[in-house]
C-alpha cells in the first residue's frame, strides 16, 4: 500500500495549501460535530432534573450555533478538497496521457488499446472518487471518531475501558478485510478494462464482425468479460458486507455491557443520568463514522489498486530515451547510411542482421521482399520508432539517436498503408501538427498530391469534414490526403510503406503521379508488394533473411534472377 499512497501524496505537493485549509476546515468542522451529543449531559441533568429555563435557552441557542458553524465550515472543507483533489486527478490524467503517447510502439502494439484506454477513463474515475470523496470521509470520520473517544474518556474512564477491549478485535478485522478488499479492487480493475477492451475491439472491427455474420459470437465475449467483472464486485460487496455486519454486532455487544455497568454505576451514584446518556450517546454516534470508514473501505481499496495500475503504467519506459533532447541536427540533406545494423524484438529472433547501406541525398530506394521479411521494420527504424539492437543509422554523418527526436521526425515524411485521417477538417488534416498553417502551404501540398481540384469542387472546400479517420472520403482520396500531410512539412526523406497496396490498380495508377511528384528532390524509401510501382527507382534492394541479398535496378534485377525476378513474374507473368 505504500507506494501507491507515496504515489498519490507526490502529486499533492503543489496543492498543499488548499490541502492545508481544507484540513483545517475538516477538523474544525468534525470538532463541531463531535459536541452535541455532550449537551445530552446538559439537558439531562440541568435541565429536565434541575428545571433551569436559563440553561435551556443556552442549549438551544447553542445547538443552532453549533449546526450553522458546522455547515459554513463543512462547504469550505468539500469545496477546497474538492478543488485540489480535481487538480491532482487532472494533472494524473494528463501525465498518464503523455506517457503513454511516448510508450515504446512495441509496448503500444503489444496491449489492447482498450486496456490503455480503461486506464484514463475507469482507473482514473475511481481515482478521482478517492481523492475527492473517498479519503475526505474517512479522515473526517476518524477525526469524529477520535473527538468522541476523548469524550468517553473525559466522562468515564472505566466505561471506556470496556469500549478499548473491543477496538483490538475491530482493528484486526479491518486489517484482515483491508488486504481482502485491495485484491478483489485488482480484480474488478482488472475485468472492467477487459469489458472496454472487448467491446472497443469489437466496434473497431464492425465491418468484419457484419461481414462473418459473428454479432452473437462477440455478444457472448461481450457477456463473459462482464458476468466475469460481475462476480469480482459482487465478491468485493460480499467482504465489505460481511465485515460491517460483524464489527456493528461487536459494537452492539460493547453497548450493550456499557448499558449493564452504566446503569449500575447510575443507582450506587459513581455516575449521573446525564452522564450515562451522554456516554451512551456517543457509543451511539460513533457507530457512523466506524459504518462509514466500512463503506468506504472497498471504495478505497479499489482506488489504490487503480493507483498501482497507474503507477504500473508510468514506471513503463517510454520510447527512445536516450537522445530525445539531443541536438538540433538544422535542415538534413537526406543522406542515410546503415553501418551494421541488426534488430530483434526478442532474444534470439533477428528482424534485421548485419545491414549495411549507404543511400545518397535525394537517392529512391524500393525495398522488396517476402511477407514477415522486415522491410517495415527496417523503415521503421530510420524515424527512430524503435532503435537498433546491434549498429547504427546515420543521417548526413550524424548518428540518429543524438539528434532530437522531434526535429528528426518533422523532416522525415511517412505515407502509410492504412491511411487514418483525424476527426477535423481536410485542412486539418492536411497541416496536421503544424501550428498556424498558412493556406496557401495546404493548397501547395494538395497540388503536389494531386487532390486539389477534388478538394475544391467539395461546396466546404478546405473546411470539409472527413469525419472519423475519414470515412466520408475515398481510399484514393485518403492516400491522397496522406502524402499532402507528408510533404507540407517539405521532408528531405520520404518513406512509403506499401502506400498503395490497400488501392485498386485504375486508383493506384492515379496515385502513382502523386507519389512521384511527391519524391521529387528528396531521398525516398518505397516499400511496395506491387512492383510496377517501383520500377523506376534509383536502386531496388531485395530483402531475405534479415539481409539485402540482391541491388540494382529493374532491369539489372530481371537479368540476373534470384527472388526478384521471381516475385516479378508470379505477379505478371513471363511477360
Amino acid at each position: 500500500m505504500n507506494q501507491p499512497i507515496r504515489f498519490l501524496l507526490s502529486r499533492t505537493r503543489k496543492y498543499s495549501l488548499k490541502i492545508f485549509l481544507a484540513m483545517m476546515f475538516m477538523l474544525a468542522s468534525s470538532a463541531l460535530n463531535v459536541l452535541p451529543p455532550y449537551l445530552f449531559k446538559n439537558i439531562v441533568d440541568d435541565v429536565l432534573i434541575s428545571r433551569n429555563i436559563f440553561m435551556l435557552n443556552v442549549i438551544c441557542v447553542s445547538i443552532v450555533v453549533i449546526f450553522g458553524l458546522k455547515a459554513i465550515t463543512t462547504y469550505y472543507q468539500r469545496y477546497l478538497m474538492n478543488e485540489a483533489g480535481q487538480s491532482v486527478v487532472m494533472d494524473i490524467r494528463t501525465e498518464l496521457y503523455d506517457h503513454m503517447q511516448r510508450m515504446s510502439l512495441q509496448k503500444i502494439y503489444a496491449s489492447r488499446i482498450g486496456e490503455l484506454m480503461s486506464r484514463i477513463t475507469g482507473d482514473v474515475a475511481v481515482l478521482q472518487n478517492i481523492v475527492t470523496s473517498t479519503i475526505v470521509e474517512l479522515l473526517f470520520n476518524l477525526v469524529t471518531f477520535l473527538g468522541m473517544f476523548a469524550f468517553i474518556v473525559y466522562i468515564n474512564w472505566r466505561l471506556t475501558l470496556l469500549i478499548v477491549l473491543v477496538l483490538p478485535v475491530v482493528g484486526f478485522l479491518l486489517s484482515f478485510a483491508s488486504k481482502k478488499l485491495r485484491r478483489a479492487g485488482h480484480n474488478v480493475q482488472e475485468h472492467l478494462a477487459d469489458i472496454t477492451a472487448t467491446a472497443q475491439e469489437a466496434f473497431s472491427a464492425i465491418r468484419v464482425v457484419r461481414s462473418f455474420a459473428t454479432e452473437d459470437m462477440e455478444l457472448e465475449r461481450f457477456k463473459k468479460a462482464n458476468a466475469e467483472n460481475y462476480t469480482a464486485l459482487m465478491q468485493a460487496v460480499s467482504i465489505q458486507g460481511i465485515l460491517a455486519g460483524v464489527i456493528e454486532v461487536f459494537l452492539i455487544i460493547a453497548l450493550a455491557v456499557v448499558f449493564w455497568f452504566g446503569g449500575h454505576n447510575v443507582i450506587d451514584g459513581s455516575l449521573t443520568p446525564g452522564e450515562l446518556i451522554s456516554f451512551v450517546g456517543y457509543i451511539a454516534f460513533m457507530v457512523q463514522p466506524i459504518r462509514s470508514v466500512m463503506n468506504n473501505m472497498g471504495t478505497l481499496q479499489t482506488g489504490i489498486a487503480s493507483a498501482e495500475r497507474i503507477q504500473d503504467m508510468l514506471l513503463m519506459p517510454v520510447e527512445n530515451s536516450q537522445g530525445t533532447e539531443g541536438v538540433n541536427p538544422g535542415r538534413l540533406k537526406g543522406a542515410v547510411k546503415f553501418e551494421g545494423v541488426s534488430f530483434w524484438y526478442e532474444e534470439g529472433q533477428e528482424i534485421l542482421s548485419g545491414i549495411d547501406l549507404d543511400v545518397k541525398a535525394g537517392e529512391k530506394i524500393a525495398i522488396v521482399g517476402a511477407t514477415g521479411s522486415g522491410k517495415s521494420t527496417f523503415a521503421d527504424l530510420i524515424p527512430r520508432f524503435y532503435d537498433p539492437t546491434a549498429g547504427k543509422i546515420l543521417i548526413d554523418g550524424q548518428d540518429i539517436r543524438t539528434l532530437s527526436l522531434r526535429e528528426l521526425r518533422r523532416q522525415i515524411g511517412i505515407v502509410p498503408q492504412e491511411c487514418v485521417l483525424m476527426k477535423g477538417s481536410i485542412a486539418f488534416n492536411i497541416g496536421y501538427g503544424l501550428d498556424n498553417v498558412d493556406i496557401q502551404r495546404v493548397i501547395d501540398a494538395a497540388e503536389i498530391a494531386d487532390i486539389r481540384e477534388f478538394i475544391e469542387s467539395l461546396p466546404e472546400k478546405y473546411d470539409t469534414e472527413v469525419g472519423e479517420r475519414g470515412v466520408t472520403l475515398s481510399g484514393g482520396q485518403r492516400q491522397r490526403i496522406a502524402i499532402a500531410r507528408a510533404v507540407i512539412r517539405d521532408p528531405r526523406i520520404l518513406i512509403l510503406d506499401e502506400a498503395t497496396s490497400s488501392l485498386d490498380i485504375a486508383v493506384e495508377r492515379a496515385v502513382q503521379g502523386a507519389i512521384n511528384r511527391a519524391m521529387r528532390g528528396r531521398t525516398s524509401f518505397i516499400i511496395a508488394h506491387r512492383l510496377t510501382t517501383i520500377r523506376e527507382a534509383d536502386r531496388i534492394l531485395v530483402l531475405e533473411g534479415g539481409h539485402f541479398t540482391q541491388s540494382g535496378t529493374h532491369d539489372e534485377l530481371m537479368k540476373s534472377g534470384g527472388l526478384y525476378a521471381e516475385l516479378y513474374r508470379m505477379q505478371f507473368g513471363e511477360g
